[in-house]
């Protein structure tokens, strides 16, 4: 039996014990993580086979035509950052205590990076941590905190040596936000929601048990969560006849669409594919190792390729796509919506949230062509 055929009956026996339909959202996820579902490639006993990567996209396909819930939806930091940060750089408590709840969402994850002072120098932040024994006192602030008013946890990089070279001083945690001293604020959007956050620190007290990785090591730790957000980012939207082509192909064909605009809609159909598939072999790499380079090349098309085909929604839509909802909703914990004319206007942040497109070409153009540092 193949991989592919395992996880296929290992699927189908999932749905028919827990039929999606008759079965709570976390109940369902919590038996896809006992049975190595969650991400396949994962150690046994921590939501996943050893399997190689490339199999869960056979999983994913099978609970989706089943209706099952969505983990990634439920929780997208959370299952598409944080989980292989923590698989790869947790302890086996770290992993026991904090994989499953995650997976199934009753556990929200946000990630503290980006600082107003910092721009997209991650290196260069100032949030402190100071050791007190058996626990880090943390004071700093943090800024575009995607559902931190949500969260219950948040992989927050601190300053630990002020003194050593900045990419060197840097140690990784996971921070309790619900303790005291964490403060969220909501930054609201142009699209009428508060989905990220300011959030401050002011003598937050961090267990030394929930650093992630060595003292002084956080660097390495962030770019393990810093690639698999951008192989995260580029895969959330280009599935196969699913995600933002098939809504644009839905608005498409609701509208009757003229040839023109069908032309269009296939070469952006075609650019989604090649997207897609690109993301499948980052996700392959990813499971052997650091990410590669597609997980950048993938984030920088997707941010525009998103941008081009909510346009074309919204041309689709003609006259009808000037309106829109309502701006009363001021938080939320969901990402993605199915109002064309809401996610049009959200889409303008694709090519700055993740790293910006001028950031991911900088990536390339060192790390892939070869080109002189700016």
């Amino acid at each position: 039996m193949t991989d592919a055929e395992r996880v296929r009956r290992l699927a189908r026996d999932l749905v028919a014990d827990h039929p999606p339909a008759q079965t709570e959202a976390d109940v369902f996820l919590g038996a896809q993580f006992d049975r190595g579902l969650a991400w396949v490639h994962f150690d046994v006993g921590h939501g996943g086979l050893g399997l190689p990567p490339s199999v869960q996209q056979v999983v994913d396909d099978e609970l989706s035509a089943a209706g099952a819930p969505s983990a990634h939806a439920r929780n997208p930091i959370g299952h598409g950052m944080a989980a292989p940060t923590v698989h790869d750089w947790g302890t086996p408590e770290q992993r026991r205590r904090f994989l499953r709840p995650l997976f199934t969402g009753e556990e929200i994850w946000c990630q503290l990076f980006s600082e107003p002072g910092a721009g997209s120098d991650l290196a260069g932040l100032a949030t402190s941590a100071e050791r007190d024994g058996d626990v880090w006192v943390v004071d700093g602030q943090k800024v575009w905190t995607t559902l931190g008013h949500a969260a219950t946890w948040g992989l927050l990089v601190a300053r630990t040596d002020p003194h050593a070279e900045k990419h060197k001083g840097l140690t990784y945690f996971v921070a309790d936000m619900r303790a005291s001293g964490v403060e969220v604020q909501p930054l609201r959007q142009m699209t009428g929601d508060a989905e990220f956050n300011s959030v401050y620190f002011t003598d937050v007290r961090i267990r030394d048990g929930n650093r992630l990785g060595d003292i002084g090591d956080g660097w390495r730790v962030a770019l393990t969560t810093l690639m698999n957000e951008r192989v995260s980012h580029a895969g959330t939207v280009t599935e196969r006849g699913g995600g933002v082509i098939g809504a644009a192909v839905g608005v498409s064909l609701d509208s009757g669409d003229r040839t023109p605009r069908r032309d269009r809609l296939m070469q952006l159909w075609a650019e989604a594919e090649c997207n897609r598939l690109t993301n499948q072999r980052a996700a392959a790499h990813r499971g052997v190792g650091t990410p590669g380079p597609e997980g950048s090349i993938g984030k920088l098309v997707l941010a525009e390729l998103q941008q081009r085909v909510y346009e074309h929604c919204i041309d689709a839509l003609g006259a009808e796509g000037m309106l829109y909802s309502d701006y009363d909703e001021p938080t939320h914990t969901y990402l993605f919506s199915d109002d064309v004319q809401r996610s049009f206007l959200r889409s303008r942040a694709n090519s700055i949230e993740g790293g910006t497109s001028e950031v991911m070409r900088n990536i390339l153009g060192e790390r892939v062509l070869g080109l002189p540092g700016d």
